[in-house]
């Protein structure tokens, strides 16, 4: 457990290196995969909104190439189109997958259909009823 803190001193505020904030994402969004970005963000002792804006950072390209100590600012305005283009792109090709897989398994249960027509089709020939 940790040692008690002295309320009369302030905490002081963590802070991240861009490597780091990036490895937390990666971290953060493989969670996510399987449920588990919550418990992530406990463990860590991390907050949603600092995701949400290390994702913008990230998605706007602050945090790389930046060397480990180096500030990272918010995002000019190119910076912030940028990332948000990129992320309306990441939405698309997304509901593009998604549609894909629809048409795919459409297709196919098409041809099932069309074999099980045919199956009994032939079946109801011999006996005429």
């Amino acid at each position: 457990m940790n040692a008690p803190s002295n309320p009369d001193v302030p905490a002081r505020r963590r802070s991240f290196t861009p490597a780091q904030k990036l490895k937390y994402l990666s971290e953060y969004e493989t969670a996510c995969e399987t449920g588990q970005g919550g418990a992530f963000l406990r463990r860590e002792g991390l907050y949603s909104s600092l995701i949400s804006e290390w994702r913008k950072q990230r998605d706007a390209g602050l945090l790389e190439g930046k060397r480990p100590g180096a500030a990272v600012g918010r995002p000019n305005a190119a910076q912030a189109e940028n990332a948000r283009l990129k992320a309306q792109l990441r939405r698309a090709e997304k509901e593009r997958d998604t549609a894909e897989a629809a048409l795919e398994i459409m297709g196919k249960l098409h041809a099932l259909l069309e074999q099980i027509s045919e199956s009994a089709d032939t079946e109801k020939r011999p006996g005429t009823r």
